[in-house]
């Protein structure tokens, strides 16, 4: 990882207090992460960084725009990110994960390296659905025949109204058994 050195951090040389760090993010950072969900996108980092004789406090505000395909047209739009992390660094006699948010590392430790926290913190701000703006307000149901239809909220049927017969219509045989259960 020779080219993530610039996030490298030397705790060794800093002095107890208060230090604040500030990155540029482009589509190169993300082609060092296998598998990243980010391939495009361009992130400023704002990192806080408060040393104690006990911990390191990190503070990550990542901000920025990330290129995905839509799920649904694959067109390409940008996606906002803006988030705040925190993260502690405790230092103990070896490299522990305690939690999500607490790490120990070990007291010899000369550098940290913010990478892999920065690539984190991305990571989890991209939507498991990635929906182009121009769609947000749309909604889909399936037709009889299994095919995805999408109407926009204002559409005719889009508000859970499916355009079809009333409860009693046309009810597929197999389910219509159903309707011999007793009710509790």
């Amino acid at each position: 990882m020779k080219d993530l050195r610039p996030f490298d951090i030397e705790i060794q040389t800093l002095k107890f207090k208060r230090y604040e760090f500030e990155y540029d993010i482009d589509a190169s950072f993300f082609t060092h992460f296998e598998r990243s969900p980010v391939e495009k996108g361009t992130f400023k980092v704002k990192l806080t960084l408060d040393k104690s004789e006990t911990m390191l406090q990190l503070k990550f505000h990542i901000q920025g725009v990330a290129e995905f395909a839509c799920d649904r047209t694959s067109e390409l739009f940008d996606h906002p990110i803006d988030v705040t992390n925190r993260l502690i660094l405790k230092f103990g006699e070896e490299n522990e994960e305690l939690s999500d948010e607490i790490e120990i590392i070990s007291r010899g430790s000369q550098h940290i390296n913010v990478a892999q926290y920065i690539y984190e913190f991305i990571g989890l701000a991209v939507p498991m659905k990635k929906i182009h703006p121009r769609l947000a307000d749309q909604q889909y149901e399936e037709n009889e025949e299994g095919i995805l239809v999408y109407r926009s909220a204002g559409e005719e049927g889009a508000e859970g109204d499916d355009g079809g017969d009333d409860e009693e219509g046309d009810v597929d045989p197999r389910w219509q058994i159903l309707k011999n259960l007793p009710k509790n």
